[in-house]
């Protein structure tokens, strides 16, 4: 691009793709006008570019130092303490700090304290970028019926149209999930036929009669719907979340005993929209690309 091709923006030139990006799309809503934006940011780049080149042209200097070190000693083993020392000297290598602690009180538990998968995507991608975000929940019935968790044993193959012998399974592998995940304190969730919230707390019927509860009441997260009969119950195990949707008019749910039609589990701790590995932005327009993925996946309007 021509330098008669930008526009002059706070003292920069600007890409006008860019500029329009920011004037149709990132600024609207924010009160912050794209005169107040632009001049702020060109104030920002006149007191840093001149740190950026210097911290540029150390790491030149320093690369040039240690190539020149290498064509001198081409037969050096390396590590070596001589090699060690040659960085030490040059600055490329620094004392150990003193000990010292950090703390994370403004992070989510889900990077800070809980351990599990994190999906990572390339935001310039916008269907994939989707389907990453989409993808941290998952069908448990889906994931059991269409994978070899459950074997074809017994009339269990999966075929073209629908397996009842399988789907029962299913049914019965989430069931024991549910046992092991979020255990009641009397009886299984085998024979659960209602999930009920009395008193901000979960209730769960037996078929026997019976009404119990989970074993860890910190396990019961939420629910949607009305209290006597949820939509969705949300329940936690190990800081991760499975939800219960019921729903007696759908085909699954209208089978079970409980109007349980899916469990849906929590799969990935975070989403990664990548900004920089996985992705190739190298000009303006693949800038605007990246960060108009990003705008429409936080305000729900991104399509893929």
């Amino acid at each position: 691009m021509s330098t008669s091709s930008y526009v002059s923006l706070g003292g920069l030139n600007v890409a006008p793709v860019l500029a329009e990006l920011a004037a149709d799309r990132v600024l609207p809503g924010t009160g912050v006008t794209p005169e107040q934006f632009w001049s702020a940011l060109g104030q920002l780049v006149t007191e840093l570019a001149p740190r950026n080149r210097a911290l540029l042209a150390r790491r030149d200097d320093l690369q040039a130092q240690i190539d020149a070190w290498h064509l001198a000693h081409p037969a050096a083993a390396l590590p070596g303490d001589d090699y060690k020392a040659f960085l030490t000297r040059i600055g490329y290598l620094v004392p150990a700090p003193a000990p010292f602690q950090i703390s994370t009180p403004d992070a989510d538990d889900e990077i800070a304290r809980v351990a599990g998968p994190q999906l990572v995507v390339p935001v310039m991608n916008a269907r994939y970028a989707l389907n990453a975000a989409n993808a941290r929940w998952g069908s448990l019935y889906d994931a059991l019926y269409g994978t070899n968790a459950i074997d074809s044993a017994n009339g269990s193959a999966a075929g073209s149209a629908f397996n009842p012998v399988r789907g029962a399974r299913v049914v019965a592998s989430a069931r024991n999930f549910l046992d092991q995940a979020v255990p009641l304190q009397s009886g299984t969730h085998h024979d659960a036929v209602g999930y009920t919230v009395l008193g901000g707390n979960l209730t769960v019927a037996l078929a026997n009669g019976t009404v119990t509860a989970p074993a860890d009441a910190a396990a019961f997260a939420g629910w949607t719907g009305e209290p006597s009969a949820p939509t969705a119950i949300l329940l936690r195990h190990h800081g991760l979340h499975l939800e219960l949707h019921f729903d007696r008019t759908h085909p699954i749910g209208s089978k079970d005993a409980a109007g349980i039609k899916d469990v849906v589990l929590e799969s990935a701790l975070t989403t990664i929209q990548d900004f920089e590995d996985s992705v190739a932005a190298v000009d303006a327009e693949d800038k605007a690309l990246v960060y108009a993925n990003w705008l429409g996946l936080m305000r729900g309007d991104l399509s893929a």
